[in-house]
C-alpha cells in the first residue's frame, strides 16, 4: 500500500489519496518538476499481471494524450516505477477541484430540468470531441463527471472502461456501478461505438431528473438483462415533454434510433434547456440543482477540439477527426537553418536591380536634358559651338527643368506651352558638332534672364524604380 510522500519516478510526489476505483486509487499530487498540481492514478497490482491489459492501457494512454477539450480532464502522463513494496504503473491527469455528480445528485434528490439539460450539454460536446478522435468513453456515469464551482462539468476517466475490455456484465474486469449505465450493445458484448456513450449519458440525464437510475437489480446481471429486455420506469409527471423526449431517444435499445452523434444530442439538450416548457416547469419545481452552467455554443472552443492520435482513423467517429494541431506548443518549430529554401530572388538582390534601374533613369533623364539643349534654338542668333558663362544657369531657375522628348515635343506640365522658353541675350558661336563638350569662356555681356541650362540635371535623390534603402533584417 503506497503512502503519501512517495516520489514516483522522480517526478510526481502522491501527497493525498482522494478516491478508491475499480482499477486503482486516486491520487492528488504534485509534478516537482514543473510545479503543479496533478492528479496521479495508480493501478492495482493484479492488473499488473495481465501483460495484453497492460500493453492496451498504455496505447490509451497515448491517444488520450491527444485529446483537448475544456470538458474533458486531460491526460499529461503515463508510467511504471521500481518501488519498495514492487512496481507501481500510474497514469498523470489533470487536477480538476469539483464534486461529483454522484455527490451533488445524492445530497439533493435530483436535479432541477434546466441543470439537468445543462449537464447533457456540456457532456454531449465534450463526448462529440472524443469521438472524433476515434475514442469511445464505455463508462459514462454520475461518478465520472466533476461539478466545478462555476458550473462547469468536466468528463474524467477516458478509456478506462476501454481499456479493461469491459463488454460483458460478466467479465472478471467489470466495474462496479457500470452495468447501471450500460448500453443494451455493450452489456451484450457487441461492438461499441459513440451511440454506446450516448446511451449512458441519456441514463445519467434519466438519474437527474427521477433521482434514480432507469434500471436497478439485486446484482449487475439483473439490471444488464434489463438494459436488454424491458423499458425504464416512466419518468415523474413534473418532467416537461421536451426533456423526457431527449431521455427517451436516448436510451433507444436500437443504437440507429439514438441522436444520430453527440453533437446532435448536445444542440437538443441546449435547445430544451431555453424551451418555454421546460424553464416554467423549472421554476415551479422549486429543485435547487447547484446552478449548472449553461453549454457554450460549439463555436466558442473552435480550435480546441481533438487532434486524431496515431492509428485512430478508422475508429468510431474517426472519418471526423480533426488534424493538424490543436495548441500553439504542438505546432512544430522550424529553425531558419535547417529549411530548405527554394531558389528565387532575396530582398537584398532586389534592392541591387531597383538601383540599378534607378540609376539608369538618371543617366536617361541626364541625356534627354543634355539634347534638349543641344537642340533648343536661340533667337536672333546663329548656333553657337561654345556658350558664354552668361548662359550658365541662375538660382532661380525652376526646380523641374523642361525637357523635350526624341519627336520634339515638349512633357514637363509645370510650365504653359504658351511661354517662351527663356533664352540668352548673348550670341553664341556655331558649333561644329553637337556632341562636342561646352566650355565656358568668360564675356563682357550682361547676364542673361532665365537661360536654358546647359549641363546635365541631376537626378532625383531617390530615382523612380529605386525603391530606398533595404533593411536587411526585414528579409
Amino acid at each position: 500500500m503506497l503512502e503519501s510522500g512517495v516520489l514516483l519516478s522522480g517526478r510526481y510526489r502522491l501527497d493525498e489519496r482522494v478516491a478508491t476505483g475499480g482499477m486503482g486509487d486516486v491520487w492528488r499530487g504534485t509534478d516537482v518538476v514543473l510545479g503543479r498540481r496533478v492528479a496521479v492514478k495508480v493501478l492495482l497490482p493484479s492488473l499488473l499481471a495481465d501483460p495484453d491489459f497492460i500493453a492496451r492501457f498504455r496505447a490509451e494512454a497515448r491517444m488520450l494524450a491527444t485529446l483537448h477539450h475544456p470538458g474533458i480532464v486531460q491526460v499529461f502522463d503515463y508510467g511504471e516505477d521500481e518501488l519498495p513494496t514492487g512496481r507501481t504503473d500510474y497514469l498523470v491527469m489533470e487536477y480538476v477541484d469539483g464534486e461529483p455528480l454522484s455527490a451533488r445528485i445524492r445530497d439533493t434528490g435530483r436535479l432541477g430540468v434546466v441543470d439537468a439539460m445543462h449537464v447533457v450539454a456540456q457532456v454531449a460536446q465534450a463526448l462529440h470531441a472524443a469521438h472524433q478522435g476515434g475514442i469511445v468513453h464505455r463508462d459514462v456515469k454520475p461518478s465520472n463527471l466533476l461539478v466545478q464551482a462555476d458550473g462547469t462539468v468536466r468528463l474524467l476517466d477516458f478509456g478506462v472502461a476501454r481499456s479493461v475490455n469491459i463488454t460483458s456484465i460478466t467479465s472478471s474486469n467489470a466495474v462496479p456501478g457500470t452495468a447501471l449505465y450500460m448500453a443494451p450493445e455493450q452489456a451484450a458484448g457487441k461492438p461499441v461505438s459513440a451511440a454506446t456513450d450516448i446511451y449512458a449519458l441519456g441514463a445519467v440525464a434519466y438519474q437527474c431528473v427521477a433521482g434514480q437510475p432507469p434500471f436497478s437489480g439485486e446484482n449487475p446481471l439483473q439490471v444488464a438483462v434489463k438494459h436488454l429486455h424491458e423499458d425504464p420506469d416512466p419518468l415523474p409527471a413534473d418532467v416537461p415533454a421536451p426533456v423526457a423526449e431527449l431521455i427517451g431517444r436516448a436510451l433507444a435499445k436500437d443504437p440507429a434510433d439514438r441522436y444520430p452523434d453527440a453533437a446532435a444530442m448536445a444542440t437538443a439538450a441546449r435547445a430544451a434547456a431555453i424551451h418555454p416548457e421546460v424553464v416554467a416547469a423549472d421554476a415551479a419545481g422549486g429543485v435547487d440543482g447547484g446552478g449548472i452552467a449553461p453549454a457554450p455554443s460549439p463555436t466558442a472552443v473552435t480550435g480546441l477540439g481533438v487532434r486524431a492520435a496515431a492509428g485512430g482513423a478508422g475508429r468510431a467517429g474517426g472519418a471526423g477527426a480533426a488534424s493538424g494541431p490543436s495548441t500553439l506548443t504542438d505546432n512544430p518549430v522550424v529553425g531558419s537553418g535547417g529549411r530548405d529554401r527554394e531558389p528565387g530572388i532575396g530582398i537584398l538582390t532586389l534592392a541591387g536591380i531597383a538601383a540599378v534601374v534607378g540609376l539608369g533613369a538618371a543617366v536617361v533623364t541626364a541625356v534627354i536634358a543634355l539634347k534638349m539643349a543641344d537642340d533648343a534654338p536661340a533667337t536672333n542668333a546663329p548656333p553657337s559651338p561654345t556658350p558664354s558663362s552668361s548662359a550658365t544657369v541662375e538660382a532661380h531657375i525652376p526646380d523641374q527643368p523642361s525637357a523635350t522628348v526624341p519627336d520634339g515635343q515638349e512633357t514637363n506640365p509645370d510650365r504653359p506651352r504658351d511661354t517662351p522658353r527663356p533664352r540668352p541675350t548673348t550670341s553664341p558661336k556655331p558649333s561644329p558638332t553637337p556632341d562636342s563638350e561646352p566650355t565656358e569662356e568668360p564675356t563682357e555681356s550682361t547676364p542673361p534672364t532665365n537661360p536654358p541650362p546647359t549641363n546635365p540635371p541631376t537626378g532625383p535623390e531617390n530615382p523612380p524604380g529605386s525603391g530606398g534603402p533595404v533593411e536587411p533584417g526585414n528579409g
